[in-house]
């Protein structure tokens, strides 16, 4: 390839100066072939294709005006201008048609709604977000009140029946209380099946909550999403305005950022179609809103789990602890967006924050309390069997230690160590020994031990020492006159 000025000069060396290939290409140090190319797009004209008459051409103008009269298809056409003459094909008709059928945008009406009529609710997605070690969709869950525009806007890392619940419950509470009708799309949370000519079936646990609470679930025609384009639009805004650009690295940031930025700019900016603030109208619209329920709906999604021999349940790609003693049982799990539930026979054994990461194993201390005490009374248990095997006094010798001894246990362990250190026969004469002298403890017991351990030289013969001095020691009698002096 070469750049424009390169171009200009084989241009001007070969049109004005008439120079050869060959002399080009060495004036501009260039390869001969490329030079040659250049030169052969410098002479390229394009031939000039004659134009033949089509069959067509006279019924152009009638074809025209009936497009433009009525969207009649080509077939229709072929045959009306066949009775006129036409002798042609029809492919030449279609892609005629094609190109000059006029372009009709469709009409849409402008929906208007009374406050506190309606609602319209829609997920929307954007990219990833960093949950633990881990990166998961992120999600946002978007209501908004068709009269004052007023929205309400959560995130969550997953679509699941438990979160769309959340969405709604959280949304009602935020906005204090329940609109008539929520306007949904044909997502499996809200209709299972909807055929054209027939009522739609809802989703039973959809239906249960909107009977809870007090709306109408109102779904969007087949193929017709524009009918929900107050939500639409808002999520629509929710990315351009708010998540464009926005980089947070973690997603329990997000929620709190969103919650400011709903205060901040979503519901007190100009709208564009009201010409007024969404919180202002919603001043209006909130009266005209149902009650709360008094209780709230449960919104936890029911599994079946079967506990592992290491008393785990598995869900979502992470394992959570339950009690030891229901270790290989089948139990009921109950998700929310927030935690997990795990019951046995309609009691709760179990509870834990949900864990949106991947891999990771959350045990509850408690857990294997039960497991561990006992194996404890099963080792106690082998500890004093073999305890009672060093002697055939050690039963005795135990029933002083539990007398005397609060941590009895802790010296039986202590003697049964002892007894791989020394010989059987040794620690029994040592057990008999402390007991006789009612001495029962361990620290006694080792020190019998280590005593009797130890090398001591023989003793050697007794030599009297035959010094005559020391032989005729003479000793004066005894003065008795002191006692008497006392009488």
């Amino acid at each position: 390839m070469i750049n424009f000025e390169t171009f200009q000069k084989i241009k001007l060396y070969h049109a004005q100066q008439g120079l050869k290939v060959a002399q080009i290409a060495r004036q501009l140090a260039l390869d001969v072939r490329t030079v040659a190319y250049w030169v052969e797009q410098l002479n390229f004209r394009p031939r000039k294709s004659a134009t033949s008459k089509s069959k067509l051409d006279p019924f152009k103008p009638a074809i025209i005006r009936m497009l433009e009269t009525h969207p009649y298809s080509a077939v229709q056409i072929f045959y009306r201008i066949r009775e006129d003459g036409y002798q042609g094909g029809i492919t030449i008709l279609r892609n005629f048609v094609q190109k000059v059928r006029p372009k009709r945008a469709p009409a849409f009406l402008t929906l208007a709604f009374a406050p506190g009529e309606c609602a319209q609710v829609d997920w929307g997605e954007y990219g990833t977000v960093q949950v633990g070690s881990t990166r998961r969709r992120l999600s946002f869950f978007l209501m908004v009140l068709c009269h004052s525009r007023m929205m309400y806007l959560e995130f969550f890392v997953s679509q699941t029946m438990e979160h769309f619940l959340a969405g709604h419950q959280n949304a009602f509470a935020f906005f204090g209380g329940v609109p008539k009708k929520v306007m949904v799309d044909n997502l499996k949370s809200a209709v299972l099946k909807r055929v054209i000519g027939k009522a739609p079936v809802f989703n039973p646990r959809f239906l249960d909550f909107a009977n809870h609470h007090g709306f109408t679930i109102v779904p969007c025609a087949v193929g017709k999403g524009n009918e929900k384009g107050r939500v639409e639009n808002g999520v629509g805004y929710v990315k351009k305005n708010f998540l464009n650009g926005l980089g947070l690295q973690d997603f329990h940031a997000i929620n709190p950022t969103a919650q400011y930025w709903q205060e901040s700019v979503a519901n007190v900016r100009l709208h564009g179609e009201t010409k007024k603030r969404p919180l202002d109208m919603f001043l209006e619209e909130k009266p005209a809103l149902g009650p709360l329920p008094g209780m709230p709906h449960d919104i936890g999604t029911v599994h079946t789990v079967r506990a592992s021999n290491r008393f785990r349940i598995s869900f979502e790609a992470n394992r959570y602890s339950v009690p030891s003693e229901y270790a290989s049982q089948r139990l009921i799990l109950k998700v929310y967006p927030d935690r997990l539930c795990i019951y046995h026979q309609n009691n709760l054994i179990a509870s834990h924050s949900r864990c949106y990461d991947r891999n990771r194993d959350i045990e509850d201390p408690d857990h294997p309390r039960e497991l561990l005490a006992q194996r404890r009374q099963a080792g106690e248990q082998k500890l004093l069997m073999r305890f009672l095997t060093l002697s055939p006094k050690a039963q005795e010798f135990y029933q002083e230690l539990e007398k005397r001894r609060l941590n009895s246990t802790t010296h039986v362990r202590k003697i049964v160590a002892l007894s791989e250190i020394y010989s059987q026969e040794t620690v029994a004469r040592a057990l008999e020994d402390a007991l006789s002298f009612k001495a029962c403890s361990s620290e006694y017991v080792a020190n019998i031990l280590e005593q009797r351990s130890r090398h001591r030289p023989e003793p050697g013969i007794l030599h009297v020492t035959r010094r005559q001095d020391l032989l005729e020691i003479e000793i004066p009698a005894p003065n008795l006159k002191i006692y008497e002096r006392n009488h």
